[in-house]
C-alpha cells in the first residue's frame, strides 16, 4: 500500500510538472512579438508610411491617409497578433466618405518592435502617441477611434491621451481574466477555466503589469466621448453577455448593436453594409461636434 501510494504521488507530481509546464510555454507563445514586413499603403487606399516614437518604446509604424475636406480623421487600431492590414477595409469606405485615417502596427505586431504582446498595457501608450500625432497632423479636426480587440481594450486602457469625438468599440475584452477563461473554455471545454490562474499568474513575472492592470470595464465609463459598442451575438472569445456589461458600464450617450450570429470575426468584412451604415451615421453624428471633453484621465 505504501509503495503504491508512493507512486500515486509520483504520478501526480509529474502531472502538476507538465501541466505548470505547457501553462508556461503556451503564456510565452501568447505574449510573443508577430513582426511582419507591411510595406507602402495599398493603391487602393493611397496615403503615406509613418513612423513616431510612443512611450511603450517602441517606434510605432503606421500608414496615414489625408483627406482634405475637414471632415475629421479616425485613428483604426486592429487586434491581438493582427497589425495595420486588418483594418484596410474600413480605411477604404471612411475615406471614400472623406475621412482621414491613421492605421498603425502596435508595439510587438507587424512593423512595429516590442519584446511582447501586453494585451493592452504598453499597447495603450501607442494609442496615446497616435492621437497627439493625428491631432498634430489635422489640427482643429474632430477625431474618431475605431478600436477591434485588443486595439478596443488599449484605446479604453489610455490614461492621459488626447480627448476624441466618437469611439467605435469591438469586440472588447471586460477583464483579462474573462478573456483567458473565455479562450480556455473554448478550446478545451468545461474543464479549462479551471487553468486560468495557471496563465494569469505569469502577467507580471513575464510582462511587469498586474491583471489589476487590464480591466477595460473599469474605465469604459471614463471615455468622455459618445461610444458605440459592437460584438457577435456568437463570440465565444467575448460573450454577447460580457458585451452587455461593457455597455452598461459605459456612460452616455452611447449605443450598442448585438450583430446576428457573427463570432470572434472581422465584424465589417461579416456584416459589410449594415457596418458601414451604423458607423458612419454614428462618426457623422458625433464628428460633427469640434469641442471634444477634456482629456481624461480614468
Amino acid at each position: 500500500m505504501r509503495t503504491l501510494t508512493r507512486r500515486l504521488s509520483l504520478v501526480a507530481l509529474a502531472v502538476i510538472v507538465v501541466v505548470v509546464g505547457f501553462a508556461w510555454v503556451a503564456g510565452g507563445e501568447l505574449s510573443a512579438p508577430v513582426p511582419r514586413s507591411i510595406g507602402s499603403p495599398p493603391p487602393s487606399l493611397g496615403g503615406q508610411d509613418v513612423v513616431f516614437t510612443s512611450g511603450s518604446g517602441s517606434s510605432v509604424h503606421g500608414w496615414f491617409v489625408r483627406c482634405e475636406s475637414g471632415q475629421g480623421a479616425v485613428l483604426l487600431l486592429h487586434g491581438v497578433r493582427g497589425d495595420r492590414r486588418d483594418m484596410q477595409s474600413r480605411a477604404e469606405f471612411l475615406h471614400a466618405r472623406r475621412y482621414s485615417v491613421l492605421l498603425i502596427d502596435f508595439q510587438a505586431h507587424g512593423e512595429s518592435p516590442g519584446a511582447q504582446i501586453t494585451f493592452g498595457a504598453r499597447e495603450s501608450l501607442d494609442v496615446t502617441a497616435a492621437l497627439i500625432n493625428l491631432q498634430r497632423w489635422v489640427p482643429g479636426e474632430p477625431i474618431g477611434v475605431i478600436g477591434v480587440s485588443l486595439g478596443a481594450a488599449a484605446f479604453v486602457l489610455a490614461e492621459n491621451r488626447p480627448a476624441v469625438n466618437a469611439v467605435v468599440l469591438e469586440s472588447m475584452y471586460p477583464t483579462v481574466e474573462q478573456a483567458v477563461s473565455d479562450r480556455l473554455r473554448l478550446h478545451l471545454g468545461p474543464v479549462g477555466p479551471m487553468l486560468a490562474p495557471l496563465l494569469l499568474v505569469q502577467i507580471r513575472p513575464r510582462l511587469g503589469i498586474g491583471i489589476d492592470q487590464l480591466r477595460p470595464i473599469d474605465r469604459v465609463g471614463a471615455i468622455g466621448a459618445p461610444v458605440f459598442i459592437l460584438s457577435g451575438t456568437l463570440d465565444q472569445h467575448t460573450s454577447i453577455g460580457e458585451a452587455r456589461a461593457l455597455f452598461a458600464a459605459a456612460s452616455k450617450p452611447k449605443d450598442f448593436w448585438a450583430v446576428e450570429r457573427a463570432a470572434h470575426v472581422n465584424l465589417h468584412n461579416y456584416a459589410k453594409e449594415e457596418y458601414e451604415r451604423r458607423v458612419l451615421s454614428f462618426l457623422e453624428t458625433n464628428m460633427k461636434r469640434r469641442d471634444a471633453a477634456a482629456v481624461t484621465a480614468p
